[in-house]
C-alpha cells in the first residue's frame, strides 16, 4: 500500500516519517519496536512502542504519541532606554477553544526554524511579524515545552531594539492567514501582566522572568 509520507511522498515531500525514533540508541534502558504514522499534513503524528526498563530492573512496553512539528526560536524585543517591550497580538484558534476569551494572544515574536539555524529563523520572523530588523542576539535558553507529547525545541532569544530599528510594517504573511498587530508596552506593565492573566503564553513569561531576574532593563544598568 502507498502510504503517503511513508513510502510516497506526501503533500510536502516527505517519505520515510515512519522510520524516524527507530535507530535511537542512547539510552540502554529505551528499546524502539515500532513507528507508526498517524498523520502527516503539515506536522506529523507518530505512535512509537517501545520496551522500557525500569528503575527496578522489570521491562514494560509502552506506546507514546508524538507531535512532531519541528523546532522553533523566538525573542523577546526590548528598548533598554526606553524600558519596553516589543509584543505580538494574534488570533490563536488552540487557546481560543481551551478557554481563552476570545483567542487573541500576547507573546513574544516566534516561529518554525524552517530549515534555517535559530537566529536567522527569529530574524526572519521578527522582521515579519513586528517589522524589527535584529541586531545582536542573546540566546537565553533552549527549552522543550511540552516534553510529554510534543518534539519541538524552542530556542528563545532576546535583543535590544528602538525606533530606528523598526524598519518594516510587519503584521506577518497574509498568505499563511497571519494578521498580527505590534504591541508596544512599558516592562513594568508586562510583568504585572504576567499576574494579571493578561499574558498568558509560556515562553514569553519565560523571557519576561529572565529580563527581571538578569535585570536587563533595570534603571542603574
Amino acid at each position: 500500500m502507498n502510504t503517503p509520507g511513508m513510502d510516497v511522498p506526501d503533500a510536502r515531500g516527505r517519505t520515510a516519517l515512519d522510520r524516524v525514533g527507530r535507530d535511537l540508541r542512547g539510552n540502554p534502558s529505551v528499546i524502539v519496536r515500532d513507528v507508526e504514522l498517524l498523520a502527516a499534513a503539515w506536522h506529523v503524528l507518530r505512535r512509537t512502542t517501545y520496551d522500557y526498563r525500569r528503575r527496578d530492573g522489570s521491562w514494560t512496553r509502552e506506546q507514546r504519541e508524538t507531535y512532531d512539528r519541528g523546532d522553533g526560536a523566538t525573542v523577546l524585543l526590548y528598548d533598554p532606554s526606553r524600558r519596553t517591550v516589543l509584543l505580538t497580538r494574534q488570533f490563536r484558534f488552540p487557546v481560543y477553544v481551551n478557554g481563552h476569551p476570545d483567542g487573541m494572544f500576547l507573546e513574544t515574536a516566534a516561529g518554525l526554524l524552517d530549515g534555517d539555524d535559530p537566529a536567522a529563523a527569529i530574524r526572519r520572523e521578527a522582521a515579519e511579524e513586528l517589522g524589527v530588523t535584529v541586531g545582536e542576539l542573546t540566546e537565553v535558553f533552549r527549552p522543550w515545552t511540552s516534553p510529554g507529547s510534543v518534539t519541538e525545541r524552542l530556542h528563545c532569544f532576546a535583543a535590544a531594539y528602538s525606533p530606528a530599528s523598526r524598519t518594516g510594517e510587519g503584521g506577518g504573511l497574509a498568505d499563511d492567514g497571519e494578521d498580527i498587530e505590534a504591541v508596544e508596552l512599558p516592562f513594568d506593565d508586562a510583568l504585572a501582566m504576567v499576574d494579571s492573566g493578561e499574558i498568558a503564553d509560556a515562553k514569553t513569561i519565560m523571557l519576561l522572568q529572565w529580563a527581571a531576574l538578569k535585570g536587563v532593563l533595570d534603571r542603574d544598568r
